[in-house]
């Protein structure tokens, strides 16, 4: 199981940083912002995993 959350938090990572460049390419700073909670949320998450915090 802690695999299969470990590639759930990359995906979210890849997630947001799609939505950062493409936020980007828009001009829109509403999508850019998402991306990056997004990014930063998942990393958190993905720490939190390895660590085996619960």
């Amino acid at each position: 199981m802690k695999y299969v959350l470990t590639v759930v938090a990359i995906l979210g990572i890849a997630l947001g940083v799609a939505g950062i460049v493409h936020g980007e390419a828009d001009d829109s700073p509403g999508l850019q912002l998402l991306g990056v909670v997004l990014v930063l949320g998942a990393v958190a998450f993905g720490i939190r995993n390895v660590r085996g915090g619960s």
